[in-house]
């Protein structure tokens, strides 16, 4: 039977990749309030991309989307939803935002992941908002054959709400004692919620959710300014194997959880390397075209628009793409397609 004691991470022994990864993290949030001071303008302007991407992105994941026109729209709250993926997006939206502006005031327990599953389906006619799972969720996929396959069983519906209360009471002790650390014990929460699976739908984005909540709590305010769910969804292959390895006898008691906290590690690390990247990125003394090609220069392979209007955020769409323009006249890259599929290779 599964049971959950925090308490018991005090002894264990990590091994150097992830000392090395939490002294690098640690790090990079002792220059946190450094980099927070600067420039509020351009700060402003990554809170803007990291939401939209943060909101796209976590849909995504799975499966729910809508155009890039309407995900600003939405964001902006300048349209309603036309469907039922749009319905969840703005839950996610709304939930989102309650989280970025009150992270303080929200407590870890069974009854706040409950209100703040219902805010995520408030806009959906399926009804399941706020409610644990009242079936049996597997997580299956299909083979090449289109047969279902079973991943991994999560906890029975009659066992969820104890084993909720269970491990957030455990992190909570946990983070009071203060015998491990914040990031160990936080992704090995995330894993334990994954592994219940608590909810009949909403799991994954409901963890994301959470892990950028628990973050704020304990000081690490990275997510804000970059998207999180962004850097996963452009290596959920990379999640799914690290979910899948650290959940092999998890309902024993005998899982290693250390793929799935190296993921959650390295994915806060590159999200603070971006945010320090791009805040660096900003020198007024500095003429445009020198931000524009510092940040081409600093991208491997092809890039696009987009991929620029995030690495420089102190300049205008507008100026981003006659900065380009000009750099494709005059040789320094080279443009490939059209319209939306258009991208650039420095030559």
């Amino acid at each position: 039977m599964r049971f959950f004691n925090y308490e018991n991470l005090a002894r264990s022994k990590w091994d150097s990749e992830i000392i090395n990864l939490l002294s690098q993290i640690h790090e990079h949030k002792g220059k946190q309030e450094l980099f927070l001071t600067r420039k509020p303008a351009v700060l402003d302007k990554l809170v803007e991309i990291a939401k939209i991407q943060s909101v796209e992105d976590s849909n995504r994941i799975e499966g729910i989307v809508t155009t890039a026109v309407r995900i600003k729209e939405l964001m902006n709250q300048k349209t309603t939803p036309r469907n039922r993926d749009e319905e969840e997006i703005i839950g996610y939206r709304d939930v989102l935002n309650m989280i970025h502006e009150s992270y303080e005031y929200i407590p870890i327990n069974s009854n706040y992941i409950l209100q703040l599953h219902r805010d995520l389906f408030k806009y959906s006619e399926k009804e399941i908002g706020g409610r644990y799972k009242n079936t049996q969720n597997s997580i299956v996929e299909k083979d090449k054959e289109g047969n279902a396959i079973e991943r991994f069983k999560p906890l029975s519906p009659y066992e969820t709400p104890g084993a909720i209360e269970q491990i957030c009471n455990e992190l909570n002790i946990a983070f009071d004692k203060k015998d491990v650390d914040s990031l160990l014990l936080i992704s090995i929460f995330i894993h334990d919620f994954l592994c219940i699976h608590p909810f009949s739908d909403g799991n994954g984005r409901m963890s994301r959710l959470l892990t950028t909540l628990l973050l704020y709590r304990q000081g690490y305010v990275i997510g804000k300014y970059i998207s999180l769910e962004s850097k996963i969804e452009k290596n959920k292959d990379s999640y799914y194997i690290a979910l899948e390895k650290s959940g092999i006898g998890w309902h024993e008691n005998k899982e290693n959880p250390v793929p799935f906290i190296k993921y959650i590690l390295r994915t806060i690390l590159a999200a603070y390397i971006d945010f320090e990247e791009r805040v660096d990125y900003v020198d007024e003394k500095v003429p445009t075209i020198d931000l524009v090609k510092n940040a081409i220069d600093s991208k491997l392979g092809k890039f696009t628009k987009s991929d620029m209007m995030e690495l420089v955020p102190s300049v205008g769409k507008a100026t981003i793409e006659n900065k380009l323009k000009k750099l494709t006249e005059e040789g320094y890259i080279e443009r490939y397609g059209k319209g939306r599929a258009t991208f650039y290779v420095k030559k």
